[in-house]
């Protein structure tokens, strides 16, 4: 996955995807099928694994601003301090721009974010059930907004900013998210 989020989908060689792999061409093929099966294998994965890591954090704090700052927080690590050294998103640091040129990736990438959004929508909806939102809050136009937002740090944390400068926004964008 990490040769293709720093190389790309038509940057990463057969060599380098084996050689990360400690593997051969032919048990590749015979894993994967190909170099696309591989990759959107690699997609499957991130979106089953990595990428759901700030939303664990926000579906499992009660109070939603520590939820919120949680999401946030856990979304900074990511993109500037993840243990691969990888930063940002790999859907939306690369795996984007192969939407188009490679079968099968644009209905991942729509997956993904479907799912993102709905999880995002149902954490607003179970605020407003408690009755800590209000009745009129717009849970669908805040999840869509704080999906934007996770991109904005991903980009950012691609970008080289650090954990400290990003972090130093959260309080605002907090507040932003539950106004009336």
């Amino acid at each position: 996955m990490f040769v293709f989020w720093e190389k790309g989908y038509d940057g990463a060689s057969m060599r380098d995807l084996t050689s990360a792999m400690g593997i051969t061409g032919p048990s590749l093929y015979a894993a994967y099928g190909d170099k696309r099966g591989l990759y959107l294998s690699t997609i499957d994965h991130y979106c089953d694994a990595d990428a759901c890591a700030p939303l664990v954090a926000l579906e499992g704090e009660e109070d939603i601003e520590k939820a919120l700052h949680a999401f946030f927080s856990e979304v900074i690590r990511s993109a500037s301090e993840h243990e691969s050294g990888a930063t940002g998103c790999f859907l939306a640091s690369s795996v984007v721009a192969s939407v188009g040129h490679v079968d099968g990736v644009a209905e991942r990438m729509e997956a993904a974010i479907a799912d993102t959004e709905k999880r995002l929508v149902k954490r607003f909806d179970r605020e407003v059930e408690k009755g800590t939102l209000p009745p009129t809050f717009p849970s669908k136009e805040r999840a869509a907004l704080l999906f934007d937002l996770r991109q904005g740090y991903m980009f950012r944390g691609r970008a080289g900013w650090s954990s400290d400068r990003m972090r130093n926004q959260i309080a605002d964008r907090v507040r932003m998210l539950l106004s009336h």
